[in-house]
């Protein structure tokens, strides 16, 4: 059965990888993009959005253009962990496309309500398109069928400040009002896959060998810590190119940061399970977002024992099989890349 999906994100190295993903799903009917400002400032992310498209074929699938920062705070974007556009080393063809005329909040109101009931969300990037859809139309959570969010960090440290995760942290706000919207007066409770899990979807040099062959792309290459710096890839597969250029930025973040030559894929990861809820056991909870903390801004907060004495609103993802993910997201991208490939 064909699924309807809405994705939100800040293209991002991890949010690319997760939009081929989705492309590459044949049972999937991606119905809008949503540009919402994080990784990279919302133009940049907007244009690499309508890159990918140009690059897979797929210019029929409309982007729109979110607002140009948080609800509240400054905007802050994290060009050291993705590069200056976003996307690595990637060098990714400018498009013709153009943004639909329709901004991002405007959007998901429009997709929700010509898919009352059916449709899934799934958020990649910070919350600030999605909020800023639920307070024009209050009625929006309820409209959903499901709803996915990569954030948040609950037992272990943060990624961007010692206890908050990076979406979470641009807009604590936007996160703070999704959070309350959902899981009550009949709106689902969104399945939230935290930094606990998605790092422990850590990409390897091998895993980008096994898509270069799966895709038949040549050379295969395999990124090595040794490797100089931001040396580039002669793969003759645009999309495995771009990924493996894109992928050696991350890689080589990772390792700076004494974590590995590897390359947490949480976006890709929050993908498949908006797809396929299944593949993650999840725990009931209240989750709320810290506001006020001088230290702790942005932290996310679970009660998952009901001290608060309150319903839970989500569901944590707190577990899946690692190698078959891996083994899933390979094939589905390489079928994309042969496909691709063979029309480049």
């Amino acid at each position: 059965m064909t699924q309807r999906l809405f994705f939100d994100c800040d293209t991002g190295i991890d949010d690319s990888v997760a939009l081929l993903y989705l492309l590459a799903r044949t049972d999937v009917d991606i119905v809008g993009i949503a540009s919402t400002a994080g990784n990279v400032p919302v133009d940049v992310v907007a244009a690499n959005n309508l890159a990918w498209l140009s690059l897979c074929e797929r210019g029929e699938i409309p982007v729109h253009r979110g607002p140009d920062g948080p609800l509240v705070a400054p905007l802050m974007t994290t060009e050291d962990t993705h590069g200056p556009l976003g996307v690595g080393y990637a060098e990714l063809p400018t498009s013709d496309l153009v943004v639909a005329d329709t901004d991002a909040p405007d959007a998901w109101l429009d997709a929700a309500q010509a898919h009352d009931g059916e449709l899934v969300g799934l958020v990649t990037g910070p919350l600030t398109s999605l909020a800023t859809a639920i307070r024009r139309d209050p009625s929006l959570p309820r409209r959903l069928r499901r709803l996915v969010i990569m954030g948040g960090a609950f037992h272990v440290h943060g990624n961007t400040t010692p206890v908050a995760e990076w979406n979470i942290a641009v807009d604590p706000e936007a996160a703070a009002e999704v959070f309350a919207a959902f899981g009550v007066d009949g709106a689902p409770a969104p399945i939230v896959c935290p930094l606990d899990l998605t790092e422990t979807v850590a990409l390897l040099p091998d895993h980008l060998v096994r898509l270069a062959a799966a895709a038949g792309s040549t050379p295969v290459e395999y990124p090595d810590p040794t490797d100089e710096a931001g040396i580039r890839s002669v793969a003759d597969n645009p999309i495995v190119r771009h990924l493996v250029d894109a992928m050696r930025f991350y890689l080589e973040f990772h390792d700076a940061h004494d974590e590995g030559y590897l390359a947490h894929l949480h976006d890709p990861f929050a993908a498949m399970v908006a797809l396929d809820p299944a593949i993650a056991d999840t725990l009931p909870a209240q989750v709320g977002v810290e506001l006020t903390g001088a230290l702790t801004r942005g932290m996310t907060v679970a009660d998952e024992r009901g001290m608060w004495g309150g319903t839970p609103n989500a569901r944590i993802a707190t577990a899946t099989d690692v190698d078959a993910v891996f083994d899933h997201l390979i094939e589905t991208i390489a079928s994309l890349a042969r496909q691709i490939g063979g029309s480049a």
